[in-house]
């Protein structure tokens, strides 16, 4: 697998149609849409942002693409509940590329933690390196280390990591107390 190509990275997942997924800091929302033909119609995809214009460009491209599963919401991660959705709300939420360009680590992922049901599961996406400028500083790498030690304090417990492309890894988490 070259650069992450996220249909591929989703298909791992095996999700199940008819589940509900969340797609933290959505973007472009490749993943969102990967998320959203993996479900099905019966789904829920909720891709969470905060810049409208990539909202609303992602809105477009769902509804061109007859995407009736995917619903935008703006909010900020970095904040306490700033995913505007309910408690125990989906099963699986996506974090790519995300975790290493933020100072409020553990709200995101304590906010992730707050809106799975019981059994839910997370799958982390980052940059492996820098690359030569096409990812991020060298300095803003999040290693896999301590990617899964912020999980681990959060309340996660590391299930597996997965091919993400050649330029990032990806790591399973499911919430402690949970019994697969």
């Amino acid at each position: 697998m070259a650069f992450s190509k996220p249909q591929e990275v989703v298909a791992q997942f095996h999700l199940q149609v008819g589940i509900t997924v969340a797609d933290f800091g959505t973007g472009s929302g490749a993943y969102a849409l990967a998320l959203a033909r993996a479900i099905g119609p019966t789904g829920r995809c909720y891709a969470i942002d905060i810049q409208k214009e990539l909202l609303a460009r992602l809105a477009r491209e769902a509804k061109d693409l007859h995407l009736r599963n995917i619903e935008v919401i703006r909010g900020d991660l970095e904040q306490v509940h700033g995913s505007t959705l309910a408690d125990h709300m989906v099963d699986f939420v996506v974090i790519a590329n995300l975790l290493f360009q933020t100072s409020a680590k553990y709200i995101l992922v304590r906010e992730a933690k707050r809106i799975l049901r019981p059994n839910g599961k997370v799958a982390l996406i980052d940059w492996s390196g820098s690359f030569g400028g096409l990812g991020p500083k060298s300095e803003e790498v999040l290693a896999p280390i301590e990617a899964k030690k912020i999980f681990a304090e959060a309340g996660f417990s590391f299930l597996n990591d997965f091919p993400a492309g050649d330029h990032h890894y990806g790591l399973m988490f499911n919430l402690a107390d949970s019994k697969l």
